[in-house]
């Protein structure tokens, strides 16, 4: 045994000498912090980094089986659950740790924002820390797609929905995002790259500098009523309060982020064994609407605001909103960087942690029942009216089949029965010309997803000759403006005899 310890030092400094590493680990895990942060409120960064291991840890193993493409993507899912010993599991764990570790990082901002542990010398580490949980987002959203089961299809409809909705650039968003006008096979592989390496990577280069800022800048002691915050006396203040009270972070202060983050992580354990992994539902198919998709726990709340909002409204919340209140964070530890850091001596900070926690509170527990703003039960067995029948051709009967058949109804009225989400189609021809029905059905735009890959070339021009004869009270069909004026400015001039 002495010779094999002895073995075992020689290799040890073998390894020291090339690298030099452990004289700066041993001083990162040592460093002295005041005693006054022990504490549990100062445990949910550490957790947050644990759960980011165990996400690229179980990422790394479930891409080893997952296909990203459009026709293996659920397979390759379901195959895992029912085949892979442990599958199902290991997808549980990752599913569950997405949720877990979003909720952590959302309790450490608040944390961190009732501390005032943004103000000077620590405005940068606050500015990461945003960007931290936009990509945890981020990485929560592109997760849910690669299911790409029913619920991650609408979802990802949405998602394409909101981003054609910005103005000048909607369409080219879109393009990004699908890789084309309509979910497809490049879509999966997008999201697969943006989910396995661009924002991992992003994310990792940001915790390793976030990280480092809380070494160099020390851990932000606990706030005492009437402790000012001042840039000229802030930095020497800290020293001399880690000097007279600190201790090593490892391991006087690191037993209760250890303790915690152990028990974060048996409860995502638990969570897999009793409850197993999100999906995967049906298959994805555009022409199955009765799924009432739902998005996953970090998105729940934007799902039940859209459901509750008038139509008009929608665009502007989804947009202003969220730029506003991305802005307010960032700027946040430039204009109020100094002064008190404690709770009590701060009431409108605590008051607006109060109502944004209530509020997404309210609405993520409304979104778990509230019904999608699309109203998806609309579909019944009742006919195409007969009055829309009349004196029409095969072709534009064949077309009401194909618009009963299709369930177009879920989202779209007809004599007044039916979805009331989408436009009505009583007077849709007096509207819309047939080559822009034809755009729609097949590309797909606003809320309404694309129909290419679901109707064959004859059930679209049947669908669009019945729309065509729908114009309400005889009114006038529509025409293409643009149309109008080419032909009008091939038209020659007229001369003055001729007038």
């Amino acid at each position: 045994m002495p010779g094999l310890k002895q073995r075992g030092i020689e290799i040890y400094n073998w390894f020291e000498q090339r690298l030099g590493l452990a004289t700066p680990i041993l001083e990162a895990v040592e460093h002295e912090v005041p005693e006054n942060t022990s504490s549990w409120w100062y445990v949910f960064g550490s957790a947050a980094t644990v759960l980011l291991v165990l996400q690229v840890m179980t990422g790394i193993l479930l891409a080893l089986v997952y296909t990203p493409s459009a026709s293996h993507a659920w397979n390759s899912l379901e195959f895992l659950d029912h085949n892979v010993k442990l599958g199902w599991f290991l997808r549980a764990m990752h599913g569950w740790g997405s949720d877990f570790m979003v909720a952590v990082v959302l309790i450490h901002m608040a944390q961190v924002f009732i501390f005032g542990a943004y103000k000077f010398p620590r405005e940068l580490t606050w500015i990461v820390g945003v960007f931290l949980l936009l990509m945890t987002l981020g990485m929560a959203f592109t997760g849910q797609v690669l299911r790409f089961d029913q619920d991650a299809y609408w979802g990802l409809g949405i998602g394409a929905s909101i981003a054609s909705r910005v103005p000048l650039i909607g369409g080219w968003l879109v393009d990004m995002m699908l890789g084309g006008p309509i979910i497809a096979g490049p879509t999966l592989t997008r999201f697969f790259a943006l989910h396995v390496f661009v924002i991992p990577g992003a994310l990792l280069a940001l915790v390793g500098l976030h990280l480092w800022m809380v070494l160099r800048l020390g851990i932000n002691d606990w706030p005492m009523p009437g402790r000012i915050v001042r840039k000229s006396t802030y930095v020497r203040e800290y020293h001399e309060l880690t000097k007279q009270t600190g201790i090593p972070f490892v391991p006087d202060a690191a037993w209760k982020d250890a303790i915690f983050a152990a028990a974060i992580m048996l409860s995502v354990i638990a969570c897999a064994l009793l409850f197993g992994p999100f999906g995967p539902t049906g298959q994805p198919d555009p022409t199955i609407i009765q799924t009432a998709p739902k998005p996953d726990f970090a998105f729940l709340w934007i799902y039940a605001v859209l459901a509750y909002l008038p139509p008009n409204l929608e665009t502007p919340v989804m947009f202003i909103a969220p730029m506003l209140a991305i802005g307010a964070m960032l700027l946040l530890p430039l204009v109020a960087g100094e002064g008190e850091k404690h709770w009590s001596r701060r009431p409108v900070a605590v008051l607006m942690l109060a109502v944004i926690a209530v509020t997404l509170g309210v609405f993520t527990r409304l979104g778990t029942y509230t019904p999608w703003s699309p109203i998806m039960d609309a579909w019944t067995s009742d006919a195409i009216p007969v009055t829309y029948l009349h004196d029409r051709t095969p072709l534009e009967r064949q077309g009401a089949i194909v618009l009963q058949n299709k369930q177009c109804r879920n989202c779209h009225s007809i004599g007044g029965a039916g979805g009331l989400r989408g436009p009505a189609l009583d007077a849709i021809a007096a509207r819309m010309t047939e080559d822009q029905m034809i755009r729609q059905v097949l590309q797909g735009g606003g809320n309404m997803p694309a129909y290419g890959n679901a109707l064959n070339p004859s059930e679209t021009t049947a669908l669009v000759r019945f729309l065509t004869t729908l114009r309400g009270r005889d009114l006038p069909p529509a025409t293409d403006a643009s149309r109008r004026l080419v032909l009008s400015s091939e038209t020659p001039a007229s001369s003055p005899r001729e007038r």
